[in-house]
């Protein structure tokens, strides 16, 4: 894993020096600069594949120049038809299999990649230089471009020099909780969206957006459920395997969950019993999920590594989540995901992970809710209305205005879209939705609202937070994540299962649960999942409290346009008194100001 720095902008060796230290996190291996036809790379490397200095960064072949993120699992197979066609090489990992993959067959190179990337390749004799994207934003991408100048990073910092900070995103970020791609906290600033490739032809000074992957309507297989479990197994195992590639220490992360306890399963019986695993537990029992995660290992007999934490651990942390993220991102979650990779860290340098197995496998709470809203939708949308207007759902807290906005919600889309935006008391005065005209795709793909609402899960969120979260979180340690949730093949082949398969009498991410039962027993496994979270609401009452408040003044409130500071200032009130929990909607706010904070747009 690495960080990519590239421009035309005029610098002295010594200012790209200065770029390359704020993203120095992302590879702490080695440090490389190169300057040539008025172009500045940079590449920070965190060394996993090929070891030898040969492969490092920025890497030259013929007139190509390469700076790259992130890890191309089938380099080999790639590599080796590229030999059949009479291609050598000199090193032995993935990155100059870009650049001789991309001399012979260009763009045509990209569809061919299994992996998590960001790259760029600068064409010295073309003057472009081509990006590319991964599927899913796993890798970040970020860049400007204004009238043939530019720049390319991985993350934003770099690139925050005399920006001005855009209003939209700030909105977006209040509804959701981040700023999704392709927005930034910056006008000037965009993101490249998954699936994408981007070429800038720099003498034409002219910029093209070209899609290379996009979510299908699914065909859905008439796989028997056994025939499909089956295939389904066969396919995670591979996804496994070549994600164990590495010339690094490696290991899996193993929670409570079922997403993980599979992923470090199959990864403990592809290495003969020899696979570490890690595991952060708390010492609140509420949030605590280490012994279920320490019976796990034991079953599939890995060798396991457990840290048990305290608040003030995690309280420790604070700083360097807001330091991290370089956007506002409110979900707290990133607080523990820290921990994690810090106590990893000192084990393996690469860390298999169950992120993914929900958005394709319906196994959040909101996939029961979408199931269930079917019903309620059968009732007349002016009868719905009234009723949340007549009847008292004060009297069941926040759960009752839950309902009560639910009920007023005219189709499932917009429910589904509610998902994503809130469902509760919004932060600002109006609730603008143009944004999601961006994803509007999910509505058009399927009939089934289940799969409507996991295409818009993969497409909304997965890379926006969970992706954001798990990238900044173990860049920020010097740990490379992977996930065979997110190989593609594994997406778009749950998107071909039939719902039932997946989500059957209320019973979430079935067909995952009975891959599992092959290796841990159901009534081991089937427990509720605690989540991964941390007590916020009781730390704003107490710990977090006096900071908050000298955070969240009447002078900053002010500031932010669009923000109904009158119910901000109650939330604050109302939590701060214990009579009610609105930590989410002053979590929000209270990042937003920190992020002002430590992010000041420099001139």
């Amino acid at each position: 894993m690495c960080g990519i720095y590239l421009t035309n902008i005029p610098l002295e060796k010594k200012k790209l020096e200065v770029k390359l230290e704020w993203i120095s996190h992302r590879g702490p291996d080695f440090t490389g600069t190169l300057q040539q036809d008025n172009l500045s790379f940079g590449h920070t490397r965190l060394s996993i594949l090929d070891l030898d200095s040969r492969s490092n960064q920025p890497m030259i072949h013929e007139d190509y120049v390469l700076v790259f993120n992130g890890e191309i699992y089938n380099y080999k197979t790639i590599k080796k038809e590229l030999q059949e066609l009479g291609k050598t090489f000199s090193t032995q990992g993935d990155s100059e299999v870009l650049l001789v993959g991309y001399k012979h067959w260009g763009k045509a190179l990209v569809p061919k990649l299994n992996g998590m990337f960001a790259f760029s390749i600068y064409d010295r004799e073309k003057k472009e230089v081509f990006s590319a994207r991964d599927r899913l934003g796993v890798k970040p991408f970020y860049y400007s471009w204004d009238k043939g100048v530019f720049e390319i990073c991985s993350q934003i910092k770099p690139l925050s020099k005399g920006k001005t900070i855009d209003q939209e995103a700030i909105e977006i970020y209040l509804q959701t909780g981040y700023v999704p791609s392709p927005w930034s906290i910056y006008k000037e600033v965009k993101k490249l969206k998954p699936g994408f490739i981007m070429t800038m032809k720099l003498t034409e000074q002219e910029i093209e957006l070209e899609q290379y992957w996009e979510l299908q309507s699914p065909k859905e297989t008439n796989l028997s459920y056994q025939d499909a479990k089956e295939e389904l197994h066969k396919l995670l195992k591979d996804a496994v395997k070549i994600r164990l590639q590495s010339d690094v220490p490696y290991g899996s992360f193993l929670s409570g969950g079922i997403d993980s306890a599979l992923v470090s399963a199959i990864a403990n019986k592809t290495e003969n019993g020899n696979l570490k695993t890690f595991t952060i537990g708390f010492d609140n029992p509420e949030y605590d999920e280490s012994a279920l995660a320490k019976t796990f290992s034991k079953i599939i007999g890995s060798n396991h590594h457990e840290t048990i934490c305290s608040a003030k651990d995690l309280i420790e942390l604070f700083s360097t989540f807001f330091m991290t993220y370089g956007e506002p991102f409110a979900d707290s979650s990133a607080v523990p995901s820290l921990l994690l990779n810090k106590t990893t860290k000192p084990h393996v340098t690469v860390a298999l992970s169950g992120d993914g197995g929900d958005e394709s496998f319906l196994g959040y709470n909101h996939f029961d809710w979408s199931n269930k809203l079917k019903i309620v939708l059968k009732t007349p949308y002016f009868f719905r209305r009234l009723i949340s207007i007549i009847f008292p759902f004060q009297w069941l807290g926040k759960r009752g205005q839950g309902i009560k906005n639910i009920l007023k919600y005219k189709n499932l889309d917009n429910f589904i879209e509610g998902i994503f935006t809130g469902f509760g008391p919004l932060l600002l005065k109006h609730k603008n939705l143009g944004w999601l005209e961006e994803f509007k795709l999910f509505k058009t793909l399927s009939d089934y609202p289940l799969q409507r609402a996991a295409d818009l899960n993969i497409k909304l969120w997965l890379e926006n937070d969970s992706n954001v979260k798990v990238d900044r979180a173990s860049m920020a340690y010097g740990v490379e994540v992977r996930s065979p949730f997110l190989d593609y093949r594994v997406i778009e082949f749950a998107r071909t299962l039939p719902v039932s398969y997946r989500f059957h009498n209320g019973k979430r991410k079935r067909i995952l649960r009975d891959i599992l039962n092959e290796y841990i027993p159901e009534n081991v496994f089937d427990v509720p999942k605690k989540g991964f979270a941390i007590p916020l609401a009781d730390w704003m009452r107490n710990e977090l409290k006096e900071d908050i408040k000298s955070h969240l003044t009447e002078e900053f409130l002010d500031s932010i346009k669009g923000l109904n500071v009158k119910r901000v200032k109650n939330f604050m009130r109302l939590h701060f008194a214990n009579k009610g929990d609105y930590s989410a909607y002053i979590w929000r706010v209270y990042v937003l100001s920190k992020w002002f904070k430590n992010n000041r747009v420099e001139e």
